[in-house]
């Protein structure tokens, strides 16, 4: 898994400026939690382009862009209603399909027609770069 990391662009220590993410959805209403700041200052902008097999579903690429979520503010707050959580935007997965968020409590999530959970880090990546089906928290 930390190859992979690497390969996208991650190294330890890593500490980016993450402001130009959150501010424009903390304009837009969403509330912004420590577990998004540290996240996207961490792991923000890394790209995962890959695809294939993986142990129980097909890998897909995933993008750490919360600029890619943009204009989908509703979807985070009404998931985020629905299931109790208070969940930012860190990015998309299967092309744009679905979009990725983190909760409060650093737990990783997918948001479209359902929403699942991956864990918290390194669990999440785990489950994503080796093709492990998300934990379904709830459907549309």
């Amino acid at each position: 898994m930390e190859e992979e990391l690497h390969a996208a662009g991650w190294m330890p220590g890593r500490n980016i400026d993450a402001s130009a993410w959150i501010t424009p959805f903390e304009a837009a209403g969403l509330p912004v939690h420590e577990a998004a700041r540290t996240f996207l200052s961490e792991f923000g902008g890394l790209r995962f382009m890959f695809s294939g097999p993986g142990i129980e579903c097909a890998r897909e690429p995933f993008d750490l862009d919360p600029s890619e979520c943009e204009g989908e503010e509703d979807l985070f707050l009404e998931w985020g209603e629905e299931l109790g959580l208070s969940l930012f935007p860190i990015g998309q997965t299967r092309e744009g399909v679905e979009f990725m968020a983190i909760d409060e409590t650093g737990l990783i999530c997918t948001l479209g027609t359902y929403a699942g959970s991956y864990g918290k880090v390194p669990q999440a990546f785990e489950r994503l770069l080796l093709g492990l089906e998300c934990e379904i928290l709830g459907s549309q």
